[in-house]
């Protein structure tokens, strides 16, 4: 498959991406990921490999459009929970008791 990452065209395959992954170690994610094989990879990382370009030269959602093309799982920036409001120490004391608690 034909693609564009950091205005240079790249054709790549599902099989030339696994080989070219093998052996690498995975970074820890704290972003957006890709599942190749059994391991789940930084896209940064992954497009640093297939391209062999500096990772501030492309962005993340070019690779994450190439390898979703390509057929691998990707995963977006986790969600994040809404924050929740503290209690006041009669809220707290009464949850502690089991006594429901109008918030």
């Amino acid at each position: 498959m034909r693609c564009v990452i950091a205005r240079f065209p790249f054709e790549l395959t599902k099989s030339g991406v696994l080989d070219s992954m093998k052996g690498v170690k995975p970074e820890e994610v704290v972003g957006e990921s890709v599942i190749i094989g059994r391991r789940t990879y930084p896209v940064k990382q992954v497009g640093q490999v297939i391209t062999r370009q500096d990772r501030r030269d492309f962005s993340a959602d070019e690779v994450l459009r190439a390898m979703t093309k390509l057929g691998f799982t990707c995963r977006g920036l986790p969600r994040t929970a809404a924050p929740t409001r503290a209690l006041d120490p009669f809220q707290h004391a009464s949850a502690l008791l089991g006594i429901p608690v109008a918030v």
